[in-house]
């Protein structure tokens, strides 16, 4: 059997929408996609596509790269080879945090950092609440829809819980997996298939 029909995407929306998630196809053999889950920030035909990593935890703490935020020791996660640099993060706060921006019912993008850190010294903003990225991904318009006519990527939906509290080692399984059957094969092919 070709390997390319093997890992077709039979129900893909080539409209992905803000709020979606997308699940790599199990081949990709790239450092930042590679069996990534990408949450869809933003998605429109003219501008392009805006997501961040949601499964790469670095293995650094916040307060290790970032001076302003010296007293909180949150896990950082690799967002995606754009920016690199710069700190971008996401929570549950809603309006406590002004200039956030919606991603899905319950769950924000960005806003004023000095309220942040407000909330950060008072406890409100903390570990289960707020999540921090190093880099964004970006795909420049069209180039989101060229990947998905290849079937790079497995569009699907998740909900905010489901994103912050699935361990990151198992979520692009598990998230394949909740997609539906006929992706079993994925979920089951090796990292690296000569190792089999």
């Amino acid at each position: 059997m070709d390997i390319k029909q093997l890992f077709q995407i039979r129900s893909n929306s080539l409209d992905p929408q803000r709020g979606e998630i997308l699940m790599s196809e199990p081949t990709m053999n790239d450092f930042y996609f590679g069996r990534s889950v990408v949450l869809l920030i933003d998605h429109t035909e003219t501008d392009g596509s805006f997501g961040i990593i949601m499964n790469k935890p670095l293995g650094t703490k916040l307060n290790e790269i970032a001076d302003v935020f010296e007293d909180f020791d949150a896990p950082v996660f690799l967002g995606g080879p754009v920016a690199e640099n710069q700190i971008f993060f996401m929570h549950t706060l809603g309006d406590l945090i002004p200039d956030s921006y919606q991603i899905m019912d319950g769950l924000y993008w960005g806003g004023d950092t000095d309220t942040l850190n407000t909330l950060i010294a008072t406890g409100i903003a903390n570990k289960e609440n707020t999540r921090f990225f190093l880099g964004y991904s970006g795909w420049e318009s069209g180039q989101l829809i060229d990947e998905l006519v290849r079937n790079s990527w497995l569009v699907g939906k998740a909900n905010s819980h489901l994103l912050l509290n699935t361990p990151t080692k198992s979520m692009w399984k598990d998230f394949v997996t909740r997609t539906g059957k006929e992706y079993t094969m994925w979920s089951r092919f090796p990292k690296n298939p000569e190792d089999n």
